[in-house]
């Protein structure tokens, strides 16, 4: 073994949402187990306002690991959803669609939670019991000998029988192992920025699907709302220049005045958008999480959802590896999570993709079938139902974490 190598259990390569929970899951369930926390860059709290939707069966996650007290005081539960369809230059928007927002009485299927209060409190509870090596870059990624190892920018080596990147959609760790992704460019940008509005929300969510895609207002804390949606990348960047004034105009047009008179409280950011799925989310000492191993169409808010369900699988497989005194990064173990996340992640982007191919189009006979088609299940109870578990990310057969069991 090399005498300059620096030995852990295992490493972790991201210090964001996905990465910081992996840690937290692993330290809190196999007892003793010494985690390298790698990031390039100082782990801190997000400066921005952006929220995510966190599904149920993720916020049980939380709840399991402890942190979601930490969370909850500044969360939003979102009550219902109103899902409306328009063409171009429509003035009416008519309701196809609507979902109470209840998996259980009194249990809404997600949350809204500000992604610098979940920063936080994952945080707090991991910096005390992982070894945080951030900043920092590396130059290399290899396994044998029963060992991943990480070379540094700075001549270090690090060592361990399990790697995970979670180092976001241009995974560099992923690209060192040799894996390849497959995918295509959606030609569209999401556009993100937080609002402050005149009427209250009342906790329901809305998506507008227009012709560019969809629109997303999705409700905050007081009347405040985070919205996201799709616009034609050539299109974008006449919103990303617009001054706060004329942004809040066109926003409230294109909301059709739902929640009144808005103000911009976040500065407008826009991210390309693309469908990416890793050819494997394994390799030799090596596995990946979050969007290392898949980024989809923000249409269903399920990309942070995924990436933490990718932890729960993870964790599971290693730590009842650990306990039975197996190799805990071996191809057999790897294997498992594998096959565990591979079927859940493919479908889901695969209804994604179908969503946005179906509804960013102003074809008219296509609008007609997909409208006829939201109003049927509309009046499909059963559907409906079905459909609202499984974007909460409840199961039975998920991993222990998603029922709120500790591993």
């Amino acid at each position: 073994m090399d005498k300059q190598a620096d030995r852990f259990d295992v490493i972790i390569v991201g210090g964001g949402h996905v990465g910081l929970t992996l840690a937290l899951a692993l330290v809190q369930s196999a007892r003793g187990i010494r985690i390298g926390l790698v990031d390039r860059r100082p782990l801190s709290v997000p400066r921005d306002n952006r929220a995510s939707a966190i599904a149920a069966g993720v916020r049980r996650i939380f709840e399991a690991l402890g942190v979601w007290p930490s969370m909850a005081a500044a969360s939003q539960p979102i009550n219902a959803m109103r899902i409306t369809d328009s063409g171009q230059g429509d003035i009416s928007r008519p309701l196809f669609l609507s979902f109470e927002g209840d998996v259980a009485p009194g249990e809404p299927f997600a949350h809204m939670v500000p992604n610098s209060v979940s920063a936080q409190a994952l945080l707090d509870a991991v910096s005390p019991q992982v070894e945080v090596i951030a900043p920092a870059t590396f130059t290399a990624f290899a396994a044998g000998d029963g060992l991943g190892r990480l070379t540094l920018g700075d001549g270090r080596v690090l060592e361990a029988p399990l790697v995970v990147a979670a180092d976001g959609g241009q995974s560099a760790l992923r690209g060192m192992a040799g894996i390849g992704v497959t995918g295509h460019d959606y030609r569209q940008t999401g556009l993100v920025t937080t609002i402050a509005h005149e009427l209250a929300h009342d906790g329901v969510a809305y998506e507008h699907f227009r012709p560019a895609g969809p629109f997303a207002s999705l409700p905050l804390p007081g009347n405040r709302s985070s919205l996201v949606w799709t616009e034609r990348s050539e299109d974008a960047g006449r919103f990303l220049a617009m001054d706060d004034a004329a942004l809040a105009q066109e926003i409230e047009a294109a909301m059709g005045s739902t929640l009144g008179a808005v103000s911009i409280e976040e500065k407008l950011q826009g991210f390309p958008l693309r469908l990416q799925i890793a050819r494997d989310f394994v390799a030799p000492r090596l596995a990946l999480v979050g969007d290392a191993a898949h980024v989809v169409h923000p249409i269903a808010g399920q990309g942070l959802n995924l990436g933490l369900k990718d932890v729960a699988a993870l964790a599971e497989v290693v730590v009842e590896a650990i306990r039975l005194g197996l190799d805990h990064g071996s191809d057999d173990v790897l294997a498992r999570y594998q096959a565990w996340r591979r079927l859940d992640t493919t479908a889901m982007a695969a209804m994604t993709d179908t969503l946005n191919r179906l509804f960013s189009n102003d074809v008219a006979p296509v609008r007609a079938v997909r409208d006829v088609g939201l109003g049927l299940v509309d009046r499909a109870a059963p559907l409906k139902a079905a459909l609202i578990r499984t974007a909460s990310g409840l199961g039975s057969s998920g991993p222990k974490l998603l029922s709120g069991l500790p591993i």
